[in-house]
Parts: structure tokens; sequence; C-alpha cells
């Protein structure tokens, strides 16, 4: 998009730069916004729409499975209705202990939960079958629908209380997080509960924690920078540890916000490190990054 706009009639050169305007539901920590979207004027909306309660989130064990039933059932009686995600559509051989979304909503279907209409949604389905489960689903016409992530993003069922994830210690924190807010989208409170079945797994349980500790989307996101690392600034690789000998980016936020000062001021004297002073500079960047600098124009 660049190299089109640059090579097209040479006009004044604010009209060779494409205008952009990027979007993203996802928090995105301040400290690596800073770092990625630095040229550009970042707005954060952080408060929640108005009339939204805040979600009650709980962290259950396999052997408490009954008192999320419970919970669920309750909110069913009330009229409301609920969401259960699973990690897999069908059963895998390679995941033999993991549940399964097709398994779990026949098994609903055949105990206490079969008297309120169970839909099952999935990547595979058709997008005909799949549109008409969910508007019965928005329609009242279930009462409990069984998913895959397909439903974590473009979902609002104001009447839908209750989201229960099943192997929870499965997804990540920006996953849980949009999860999440598919319930508590009306004037009744939601309720949010997270089934880890995995017996060891400290960052998994970290990750549990952070979620019913935390409300704030920007706190989950410092959370799962600091679990996950940041990956790559230029490149491809979306986590791990970044390559900073000393530097943090979850904790260095002011160093960054002073080091992206300096860069700026000696950018405004030297743009194109042209000048004996930054030729040391401009080779370090050069072995460092490579053809991948090219990445850094674009945003």
């Amino acid at each position: 998009l660049r190299r089109l706009v640059n090579g097209a009639a040479r006009e004044a050169a604010a009209t060779r730069e494409p205008h952009m305007l990027l979007m993203t539901a996802t928090p995105i920590p301040r400290s690596l916004a800073m770092v990625l979207y630095g040229d550009m004027e970042v707005s954060f909306i952080d408060e929640m729409p108005p009339g939204r309660t805040p979600v009650q989130t709980k962290v259950f064990t396999e052997r408490e499975r009954q008192q999320v039933y419970s919970i669920v059932l309750d909110e069913l009686k009330r009229g409301h209705q609920a969401f259960v995600v699973l990690p897999l559509v069908e059963a895998s051989e390679q995941l033999e202990q993991v549940h399964n979304a097709t398994q779990m909503a026949e098994k609903m279907r055949q105990t206490l939960f079969k008297d309120f209409g169970i839909g099952l949604v999935h990547g595979r389905l058709k997008t005909e079958e799949r549109d008409g489960i969910m508007r019965s689903f928005r329609d009242g016409k279930l009462g409990l629908l069984v998913a895959t992530t397909v439903i974590e993003v473009g979902i609002d069922i104001p009447n839908a209380t209750v989201m229960v994830v099943e192997h929870a210690e499965r997804f990540g924190l920006s996953q849980l997080h949009q999860l999440r807010g598919r319930v508590g989208r009306g004037t009744a409170p939601g309720h949010c509960l997270l089934v880890n079945r995995s017996t060891g797994g400290a960052l998994a349980a970290e990750r549990l924690r952070v979620m019913a500790r935390e409300r704030n989307g920007f706190k989950i996101a410092e959370a799962d920078l600091r679990l996950r690392g940041p990956g790559e600034m230029l490149g491809t690789r979306q986590s791990g540890l970044a390559d900073f000998h000393f530097a943090n980016l979850a904790r260095d936020g002011q160093l960054l916000a002073e080091a992206r000062k300096e860069a700026l001021a000696w950018l405004a004297k030297d743009p194109e490190l042209n000048s004996k002073a930054s030729s040391g500079m401009k080779q370090i960047l050069r072995h460092r990054w490579g053809t991948t600098l090219q990445l850094g124009r674009v945003g």
C-alpha cells in the first residue's frame, strides 16, 4: 500500500501517506502500544458501556463440577440463557482427556439440562445452519448454547448471563477475556465459570487467577504480556521474550517513554541517519533487523 501510494502522482508529501484507522477490541498494554503505535494517535476506551454490570468470575476444579451445574441451572430457571465453550469440536485421539463440544451437547441433552433446549455451534457447520441455531438462541428458543470459540466475538445476547469455559487452562487470557464479554450484556449480573481440568501447569493456573482477580482489560493485557512475552516487534513471532538484554516491556513503561522521546529528538535532526554521529547506530540497526526494518514503516 505504501509503495503504491508513493508511486502515484508526486503531489504534496502529506498526500503520499495512506490514511489508516487501526482498531482492536482486545486491549493492548499501554507500554507495548507505545512501541508498536508510537507514531500514531492512540485512543483507549477503558469504561464499560452504560448499564453493564461487572461479570463475576470464579475458577472451579473438575471435582467442583456440580457447583458449576447448579449455578447454570439456577440461571436457566430464572429465564436466562447460558453458553458452554469447549476447545474441541469432536473427540481427538491425541487429546483423549479433553472434552469436546459435540459430546458435551449430547450429554447435556440427556441429563440435567434436557428441558431447556440445547444448541451446538462450531466452525465446521455450514454458515446457514450455524446462523439458524444462533437465531434460535437469540430468540430464546434455546436456553443453552454449546460452542467452540466461534462465539468469541460479535455475539450480543443480553439475556445470556452464564459463560462456562471447559478446560479453561487451555485458553489464553485474551480469549478468556473475549469469552467473558459475551455475558452480562443486559441488566442481570453475569457469571463466568472457568473449569480447570489440569492437575499441573503453574502458568495456566496463574492465567486463571488473573481472570478471577481482574476485570480491567488493560490489566489483563499487562499480565498477558508479562506471562507470555511480547514476541517480536518487527517479525512474526507472537510470544516469547523480546530481544532486550535488560529492558522489560511490562515493567519499564516510563523508560520506554524516555527512550522514544530521545529517539524522536535524534530523528528530528537526522531523519535518514546519514550524519557521522549516526553511522554506528545505522550499522547496528541494519545488522540486527535487516530487511525486517521495512515492517516498521507499516502502521
